[in-house]
């Protein structure tokens, strides 16, 4: 039977924990390396409602995209992090969380988006080259396979990725070479621009990356944070199960959108 650092250890061969950025924390944030794992439940989000869940159906271990916490320096009831990692411990359940890694892995995050969108990637929006020379990044960019109206490719990305609303600056322009950074990606504006790129397909994007996407003559679309990282959730599930067969892969149905439209 699989045991938790076996999960561990086996996706930090695939996605390593080295490649996070500097403020992230990832990895086994709360549990025991040594429980024998018959259920995982893959979850964006650890929030209560994905704890309770995970204790329904009987989960010794959560993976989730966003960090349970990042700089909690007590375990104790008296914060909403601390509450939820008392809470796990109490029922027996790890917390094994991979982040910007995640964001920046091959087949991770930005993959998935691309992959969603239709987008068939050429590069990354930012690079990072480890010590033995691997080459990892953040985003991606490709292009469709023909050029489409942007009110078309709109309805196209809010179908595809969920969303209950979207918001968007229209520069004009047909939709065909796209930029894709899932979760916060504003500050790749310009970066999309110098790519020769029509469109970015982010989240949680400022006024001011607004104002640079007109003068710059960018689609810009904010298609919200969890939608354009949840598409990842049924990947780490497809590794999951290929690595431990044995295991039984639930995917939350209580990770859901946060942010609604009126």
């Amino acid at each position: 039977m699989a045991k938790v650092k076996e999960i561990v250890s086996y996706f930090e061969k695939q996605v390593p924990s080295d490649i996070k950025m500097d403020f992230d924390n990832v990895g086994l944030l709360a549990g025991t390396l040594n429980t024998d794992v018959k259920t995982a439940l893959v979850a964006l989000d650890i929030s209560d409602e994905v704890i309770d869940e995970a204790i329904a159906c009987g989960a010794q271990i959560i993976l989730s995209h966003h960090p349970i916490f990042f700089d909690m320096k007590q375990v104790n009831d008296g914060s909403l992090s601390g509450k939820k990692v008392v809470k796990l411990l109490q029922n027996g359940i790890s917390a094994f969380c991979q982040h910007t890694n995640l964001d920046r892995a091959s087949g991770g995050v930005n993959d998935a988006l691309a992959a969603k969108l239709s987008v068939t990637p050429a590069g990354t929006l930012e690079d990072l080259v480890t010590g033995d020379g691997t080459k990892y990044g953040i985003g991606r960019y490709g292009c469709l396979d023909n050029y489409i109206e942007l009110e078309e490719f709109l309805i196209f990305v809010k179908s595809s990725l969920g969303t209950s609303g979207i918001r968007y600056h229209n520069a004009g322009k047909k939709v065909h070479k796209v930029a894709v950074c899932g979760g916060s990606g504003g500050e790749f504006v310009k970066r999309t621009a110098e790519l020769g790129c029509d469109t970015l397909v982010t989240a949680d994007v400022k006024y001011h990356q607004f104002l640079d996407a007109k003068e710059l003559g960018v689609n810009l679309i904010d298609a919200d944070h969890f939608c354009t990282e949840n598409v990842v959730v049924p990947v780490l599930a497809d590794m999951l199960k290929k690595g431990f067969p044995d295991v039984d892969v639930r995917i939350s149905e209580k990770s859901v959108q946060t942010v609604q439209f009126f």
